[in-house]
């Protein structure tokens, strides 16, 4: 079907890479955001003006925002209460030292792409991935392969594994693919089997929290996800931890918190819990504590009653003298 669009003039520039590996995953309300960020990019828009300008509520908008800030395709200056949207590379007019960093990490990727050209390994990869995404690569994808495969040396494996693992979970986006590879190269794993016990693990941990807040009718979010893996790697907690400090939320706020929840965590991350037991000991020093404040604030009732009685008394001791005296002048 031909199709040719009435406006030419004034255009603005669509990313290839938001087309082809963003928009699909995104709802309708979150792309309009996206556009109208991308349209005012030299502008310093708020969140109430672009709910105006696109009939949305603020609501709306902020959840548009958060995720796109998710996904990596924002970033929001919250000081200034504005959003700038972060272009790829080639759609940034850079100077001087950043061009010339761009352009240099451009070159080194491609190098590396054409080093990597007569590599079985590397080549059967591509082809197993393109498979697994149902897509062809663009440079920038094959870049991120050729690094995690050549700089990072993971192996091919474990590579094919990884996009299994993305796509199977429904991330597509090469971003995604990339940050989930970053981590498991920083933690160290190097087979396939590592890395699906580890996801297992993961997972099973997940719904485990998501069970607990009562939310059994869907797989946790982007968000949700990183929160649950601050927890149980970057604090170190085991998942029996966790899981208190979810109940505890449930208790306090009757509704499922995540941000309510990290408090807490992040709390007995500074007080060095590390077990059901420590919060037992941490929950007996905040009730002696408590206890010992109660009863000074009853002792410090006491004597302020006992100074009231005394002043009292003196008030009346003088106006008896006055009234002694008084007596004695008639």
């Amino acid at each position: 079907m031909d199709m040719i669009c009435s406006f030419r003039t004034e255009v603005t520039l669509v990313a290839n890479e938001f087309i082809d590996s963003y928009m699909a995953a995104a709802n309708g309300e979150y792309v309009k955001v996206y556009l109208y960020l991308l349209r005012h990019q030299q502008d310093n828009v708020d969140v109430e003006r672009i709910a105006d300008d696109l009939n949305h509520t603020e609501a709306d908008v902020r959840r548009a925002l958060a995720y796109w800030e998710r996904m990596g395709a924002l970033i929001s200056d919250r000081e200034e209460k504005t959003v700038q949207e972060k272009l790829p590379a080639q759609e940034q007019n850079l100077t001087g030292k950043e061009a010339a960093r761009e352009l240099t990490n451009e070159k080194d990727g491609q190098e590396r792409i054409d080093r990597l050209a007569e590599d079985e390994d590397f080549t059967q990869l591509l082809y197993i991935a393109q498979k697994y995404m149902n897509k062809i690569f663009t440079s920038r994808e094959c870049q991120v392969f050729a690094y995690l495969y050549d700089e990072l040396h993971m192996p091919a494996e474990l590579l094919e594994y990884l996009v299994e693992y993305c796509v199977q979970s429904g991330h597509t986006s090469i971003r995604y693919i990339e940050t989930v590879g970053l981590n498991w190269h920083e933690k160290g794993l190097r087979t396939v089997e590592e890395a699906r016990v580890y996801a297992g693990s993961f997972t099973k941990s997940s719904f485990a929290v998501m069970r607990c807040f009562g939310l059994t009718d869907r797989k946790p979010g982007d968000g949700e996800k990183q929160m649950i893996e601050k927890w149980l790697s970057g604090y170190g907690f085991s998942l029996e931890v966790v899981l208190e400090a979810c109940n505890r939320t449930m208790a306090a706020i009757h509704s499922p918190s995540f941000r309510y929840a990290d408090k807490i965590l992040e709390e007995w991350k500074k007080a060095g819990v590390r077990t059901v037991r420590d919060i037992e000991l941490l929950d007996e020093k905040h009730q002696t504590r408590k206890d010992r404040r109660t009863v000074k604030k009853a002792s410090n009732q006491f004597h302020n009653f006992q100074q009231r009685d005394t002043d009292y008394d003196a008030m009346v001791l003088d106006q008896v003298k006055s009234w002694i005296g008084t007596e004695s002048v008639r």
